[in-house]
């Protein structure tokens, strides 16, 4: 019997857990951790829980296993469905990395493993990628299938990269390993680790930096929404909005902390608010 796509699943492929004001999203479908509709539908509640919970700062999402972030969309899947729900799956796998990417907290990528196709699309979504060194490949090989990077590639890569070299990478379909990636910019540190579990300890301990009290985490959310909307809009639209987020920021409990701090000469203690 076939499976049906179509539906969400109780099976769980998606772990979600919080360490210390760090949410946790691993996705769980070995070998691959290729995802599906019914995954995405449990990456999405998991965005959505990380956004509501007000003692979550930072989020960091990675693949379960040794050998892989994530190898792209299931292609058992797309074998078996129309192009209808193709173009669906697509829109909601947009809508759904857009929720992520407008989260006002910081989003770490942790590629334990190989970071391919669809995968790469899901790191690029996230304001950090952190990998673990010589445990895999990187790059957007599509093309190779004769198809796109369908699920925000081609916009998030030229985003990131250039219009040139995002082109260059996407028409070659050349992968990389994460070395590479860190020098042209792709993936940001390439962290030294035994195995996937001590990888993740250590992304884990780079993520609480960011995490209240050592940081103020409302501040960081607002840097990063000005990067993100603001790059879209006219410099004039982004000032403005840099302008009002500090305003808002202005009124603070973490400013007037900051600031005291400051003048104190002693370490500030921020609370996220």
């Amino acid at each position: 019997m076939k499976r049906d796509w179509t539906q969400p699943t109780e099976e769980k492929l998606v772990d979600y857990e919080v360490r210390a004001g760090v949410a946790l999203i691993r996705l769980q479908d070995p070998p691959a951790n290729a995802y599906s509709y019914p995954m995405f539908r449990q990456i999405d509640d998991a965005i959505l829980r990380a956004r509501f919970d007000r003692e979550v700062h930072v989020v960091v999402i990675t693949g379960a296993g040794e050998k892989m972030f994530c190898a792209g969309a299931n292609i058992e899947m797309l074998k078996e469905v129309d192009p209808y729900f193709k173009y669906y799956f697509c829109l909601h796998a947009n809508e759904t990395l857009l929720r992520l990417e407008n989260t006002p907290k910081l989003v770490i990528a942790a590629l334990n493993g190989h970071c391919v196709g669809g995968g790469l699309e899901i790191a690029l979504a996230a304001d950090i990628r952190v990998a673990r060194r010589g445990a895999g490949k990187i790059g957007l090989p599509e093309v190779a299938l004769g198809v796109l990077p369908g699920t925000g590639g081609t916009q998030r890569l030229a985003r990131l990269l250039g219009k040139a070299k995002a082109l260059e990478l996407m028409v070659e379909g050349r992968v990389m390993d994460f070395e590479e990636a860190e020098r042209i910019g792709l993936v940001n540190r390439v962290i030294e680790a035994s195995d996937s579990a001590a990888f993740l300890e250590e992304v884990i301990a780079f993520a609480r930096q960011f995490v209240p009290p050592a940081r103020a985490a409302k501040a960081v959310g607002a840097i990063k929404r000005a990067v993100h909307s603001g790059l879209e809009a006219s410099l004039e639209g982004g000032l403005a909005l840099e302008r009002e987020l500090q305003q808002q920021l202005f009124e603070s409990s973490d400013a007037r902390e900051g600031f005291a701090a400051f003048l104190e000469k002693r370490s500030p203690a921020f609370q996220g608010r």
